[in-house]
């Protein structure tokens, strides 16, 4: 994993979004033993919980969780790879099986060299194929998932998302502007919700953009057919899972996630009235189902309707 020539440097937006996290959570730039590094948001004590973001967001855009996680656990928020302030891994970028080699390998090093103990992980749509990818791989201890609009459940995606995807929100981003793109994806009409919207469009419209986890990425959506999913192997995953997903979902069907519940041996489908990121439009929601859910210590039948 090689570290690009010229990092992109912290927007103003996220500098004030990690400005107010400190000192509970702290930014650091993790060197791998292969090479490269990522950058982890890092607080608290207690049982690990590792936060996956989405296709081109940040461990930043956890922003509402970070500090409540905290105060009864050790959180690992992960810049992806080839997003945020991560470097992207070397390597072929020929197929899908490739992607998904970009997109777990160096965060599945970072677990290993720094939680090495078992711990809960919660992933954001690519964020979600990840999560889903480490337990599966089975050499970080994964006890516990929560899957918010995952990718990697089934081949499903609505052909607008694709066509959106292949277009690069990168390039439509700083094409647009921050006034044209609000109106393309508005935020939420809250407060809370315009600093994300804001935080989104900054880590989207980065000068030079991220053309590596792009193209991995769309080695995962092809623009027709079948995307990249494991729904087959869902069976294996025999660990407790809780599954976050938008009504209003207009990227990933709510049939995937219907359909990973019944093949899920340990698992709860969360509906929120909400699109393809319930976590952000509605953390007041989804925040204490997911404390609650990660704190439990009982099989999935003990946990709340």
């Amino acid at each position: 994993m090689k570290a690009p020539a010229k990092a992109p440097a912290v927007g103003p937006v996220e500098a004030g979004l990690l400005g107010q996290l400190a000192p509970a959570v702290t930014a650091t730039v993790r060197w791998l033993p292969g090479g490269g590094a990522l950058r982890v948001l890092e607080g608290g004590q207690g049982p690990t919980v590792v936060l996956l973001h989405g296709r081109g967001g940040a461990a930043s855009t956890w922003f509402v969780y970070l500090t409540a996680l905290a105060r009864g656990h050790r959180v690992l928020a992960v810049d992806l790879p080839g997003f945020g302030m991560s470097s992207a891994p070397e390597g072929p970028l020929a197929t899908a099986e490739d992607g998904v080699r970009f997109f777990t390998g160096p965060v599945e090093e970072l677990l290993l060299q720094l939680a090495p103990g078992p711990a809960a992980v919660v992933g954001h749509s690519l964020g979600g194929l990840v999560a889903v990818e480490l337990a599966l791989r089975g050499r970080v201890p994964v006890e516990r998932l929560a899957l918010v609009d995952a990718m990697g459940l089934g081949p499903e995606m609505q052909r607008k998302a694709r066509l959106f995807f292949r277009a690069g929100p990168e390039r439509l981003a700083r094409s647009l502007g921050p006034w044209a793109w609000s109106r393309l994806m508005p935020p939420s009409p809250t407060p809370l919700g315009e600093r994300m919207g804001a935080l989104g469009y900054e880590l989207l419209a980065v000068p030079g953009g991220r053309d590596a986890a792009t193209r991995a990425f769309n080695t995962l959506v092809p623009v027709a057919g079948p995307l990249f999913h494991r729904r087959e192997r869902l069976g294996e995953v025999k660990v407790p899972v809780l599954l976050v997903w938008g009504e209003k979902e207009d990227t990933l069907p709510l049939s995937l996630a219907e359909e990973a519940a019944r093949r899920l041996p340990q698992a709860r489908l969360m509906r929120v009235d909400a699109g393809h990121s319930p976590h952000q439009e509605h953390p007041e929601r989804v925040l204490p189902e997911l404390k609650a859910f990660l704190d439990e210590r009982s099989s999935v039948s003990g946990m709340p309707e």
